[in-house]
């Protein structure tokens, strides 16, 4: 059965990163801060979702906003394990050889969905490649499960790239989600460090070919910066998304989890992801996430209701 972590557990997390060498870790500065969870409504997703016995990426990934969108019952549900196949140099999921698949996890999802009540849920997972599909025909089986047990509830799915998986793409688009993401993470000079197992131009194409499959579909990327990236890089990884006819981008501040990890290079100002966001939407994105505090699935549900709205003001220009 898929569990949620336990941190007591006396298993190393990152074994695979022990020998790596320790890195500085900046102190963050106080735009970065955020309360400590511990809300009634908090408790009550985490007791679900463990009930459930599932995986979360806001617990796998030490997001800095689960304080706030357990409290309002969001959660971004890891499926697929906690244990994945590569070993980025950013994340704080376990690496190493996951277990079979959870047939029944599809089951165990929507129902926790249908319990907390969500509009709008996010799906991600690890990296499977182990999987001769990498995990396509899961995805579909999650999209299909939620669809029967809470069918008003709109669906966004954060996948890997699938890469040298030929024909998973097109069985998890088949299961028209409504919003499709894949995160880019970071600019194309910092993959061979950051990003290592991954393609940057895969990534963009996968992305592409999501809107030739079915145009209907919001497609949606991000990035963390503070690794050591260029403006200039920022800038052109935007037109590379645009290129693929993508809606959507977030920009977030990198924030490093432990010292075995990426350091930060920097922390990026308020000021300048607020140029960010202005560039982004001259560049043609429907909709823009720009601050320190941006992820993913942060404020997913309204930013789907604006990404709805946008397109149809668009369409009506």
């Amino acid at each position: 059965m898929v569990t949620v972590l336990d941190t007591t557990k006396a298993r190393p997390r990152h074994p695979e990163k022990a020998g790596r060498p320790d890195t500085p870790m900046l102190r963050k500065p106080e735009w970065i801060r955020v309360r400590a969870p511990g809300s009634p409504v908090y408790r009550e997703t985490q007791d679900i979702v463990k009930k459930n016995g599932l995986v979360t990426v806001c617990e796998e990934a030490g997001c800095p906003n689960i304080g706030e969108c357990w409290s309002k019952k969001h959660a971004t549900f890891m499926i697929m394990g906690d244990t994945c196949t590569r070993a980025c140099a950013f994340c704080n999921v376990r690496t190493g050889m996951p277990g079979p698949l959870d047939r029944d996890e599809p089951q165990k999802v929507a129902e926790a969905v249908a319990k907390l009540g969500l509009t709008h849920v996010v799906i991600t997972s690890v990296d499977r490649d182990d999987l001769a599909d990498g995990g396509a025909r899961h995805f579909a089986e999650v999209i299909e499960a939620i669809r029967h047990a809470a069918p008003k509830t709109t669906i966004e799915i954060l996948t890997p790239d699938f890469l040298r998986k030929d024909g998973a793409l097109e069985v998890v688009v088949a299961a028209r989600p409504d919003v499709f993401n894949h995160n880019l993470e970071t600019v194309p000079s910092k993959y061979l460090k950051v990003r290592p197992g991954a393609r940057y131009f895969h990534s963009i194409r996968l992305l592409q070919r999501v809107k030739e499959l079915d145009p209907t579909i919001f497609t949606k990327s991000g990035i963390m910066v503070g690794l050591g990236e260029e403006r200039n890089e920022v800038l052109q990884l935007m037109d590379d998304l645009r290129s693929g006819d993508v809606d959507f981008i977030t920009i977030g501040q990198y924030l490093q989890p432990t010292r075995k990890h990426h350091e930060v290079m920097r922390f990026v100002t308020p000021d300048e992801f607020k140029g960010y966001e202005t560039v982004a939407y001259a560049k043609g994105f429907l909709m823009v996430s720009s601050s320190p505090l941006t992820r993913s699935s942060h404020h997913a549900g309204e930013d789907f209701e604006r990404l709805k709205a946008a397109r149809l003001a668009r369409l009506g220009n």
